[in-house]
């Protein structure tokens, strides 16, 4: 029985592997790193890290990359489980293997740091705020990928899926954000009074 099993594993992970290898075989041969749409997702990669660099409040810097860390973490696993269930995908990867880094390691999570900060700084709504960030990526930026091509949605998946996504995320990144604080103050709290006594 777990013998057969085993097999079937294997033979599933064989089929992942040949399917990473035509999509491999499927960048090169279309010389995906050649066209428009390949450099604009290139741009999508780097110009929002170059903004957060000028951007980010060096005096909470932990604090925001600790959040952006959080956001890219999460859309990261949100991102993984949508291709792998066949939700959506990107035809124009900067990388094969990492189809949604543009996304999940730049754009996304340096626009939630950024709004983030602003929130912080300006002592705002978070919920408020985020959720309307949330609203434009999904109802208006993403609709906008799709218009270029950059982004494939397939089967029922529409803008409201990617919508309730960006809040799962938005609100994990918060609360583990949340958690991290309280242990440090409560840490941090532990150790002032060890000194007085």
């Amino acid at each position: 029985m777990a013998e057969n099993q085993i097999k079937q594993f294997d033979q599933i992970v064989k089929m992942g592997e040949q399917a990473q290898k035509a999509l491999n075989d499927y960048w090169l041969e279309f010389s995906l790193y050649t066209s428009f749409e390949y450099w604009l997702m290139v741009s999508i990669l780097i110009v929002p890290l170059i903004i957060l660099f000028f951007k980010i409040d060096k005096n909470q810097i932990f604090l925001m990359g600790f959040y952006g860390y959080s956001v890219h973490v999460i859309f990261g696993y949100v991102d993984l489980y949508t291709k792998n269930s066949g939700f959506l995908n990107y035809p124009f990867p900067v990388i094969p293997m990492l189809p949604g880094i543009s996304l999940d390691s730049s754009l996304v999570p340096v626009t939630f740091m950024l709004v983030y900060q602003w929130v912080v700084n300006h002592q705002k709504n978070y919920i408020l705020y985020m959720g309307i960030t949330s609203a434009f990526l999904a109802f208006v930026f993403k609709p906008i990928l799709v218009a270029l091509g950059l982004i494939r949605l397939y089967g029922n998946t529409n803008y409201f899926h990617l919508f309730l996504a960006y809040l799962l995320v938005i609100t994990i990144a918060k609360f583990l954000t949340n958690v991290f604080l309280w242990m440090e103050k409560k840490f941090n709290n532990e150790t002032t009074d060890a000194q007085h006594e």
